[in-house]
């Protein structure tokens, strides 16, 4: 199922698309929430973020290439950080360039979307705690970003957190073609085979730490590749299977 949230007569609903058509359906991540009934034309509405998260876990320098091409060592363990809440944005939003910096790069990723409630999960229970998986880009302001591991200034700006355009239960996260485009211009290209650590060994890991809840968010890391954007640039997120998300920089 592609599952993703929208407006329509000026109400937010979650849907299911289909094709060209989008079906009004429940929360996914409320049981009790009613089903919802209606279908629209996917062209009449506008697709919001698919989730709104209550915390979002980064994992940075999961890629080899990545990791190597900003000068750090590989990683042992996952290296985690958090971005608020109020970074995320929807397919169409605009990622705001903050007055603070001189430059704010694309980071193509591979985000999951957690979908029941969990605590030191194994790698093996780890899918039964998944609800599936949708594109973000983890936009951060590079020349913020200090080399002692404290990113929260330079990763947590308001529209720093694109995500969708839908969610996929049904993805498969072995693998995928994983893709950034600037203007058009091919500037990542790599696998999510290559992640170091697994989507399934990072739920497990982070639910060691924390409980996770569902609509909580963790993104997997970006490959090499990443570069800076300016006011005016267009950025794709494509990965195979989930879809292309579109933001524009102003």
């Amino acid at each position: 199922m592609k599952i993703c949230r929208f407006i329509a007569d000026d109400k937010v609903y979650f849907g299911s698309i289909d094709g060209e058509m989008v079906k009004v359906i429940g929360s996914p991540f409320c049981k009790s929430d009613a089903a919802g009934d209606g279908h629209y034309k996917l062209s009449d509405v506008r697709l919001l973020a698919p989730v709104k998260p209550g915390k979002i876990l980064c994992i940075g320098l999961n890629y080899r290439d990545h990791a190597q091409e900003c000068g750090y060592d590989i990683p042992k363990t996952p290296v985690v950080f958090m971005k608020p809440s109020t970074a995320v944005i929807g397919p169409g939003e605009n990622i705001v360039y903050p007055a603070m910096s001189n430059r704010v790069d694309y980071e193509a990723e591979l985000a999951v979307v957690i979908g029941r409630r969990c605590h030191a999960v194994s790698e093996e229970e780890a899918s039964s705690c998944i609800l599936g998986y949708t594109c973000a880009n983890d936009v951060s302001a590079r020349d913020l970003q200090p080399h002692d591991g404290q990113w929260i200034i330079s990763k947590g700006f308001d529209t720093f957190l694109p995500l969708g355009p839908y969610i996929d239960t049904d993805f498969n996260p072995a693998c995928g073609h994983i893709e950034c485009r600037l203007n058009g211009a091919v500037k990542q290209s790599s696998d999510i085979r290559h992640l170091i650590f697994s989507p399934y060994f990072l739920v497990s890991y982070l639910s060691t730490v924390m409980t996770l809840e569902p609509g909580d968010v963790i993104i997997t890391g970006t490959p090499g590749g990443i570069s800076g954007m300016q006011r005016g640039d267009s950025v794709e997120v494509e990965i195979e299977g989930l879809g292309v998300l579109e933001n524009h920089v102003v």
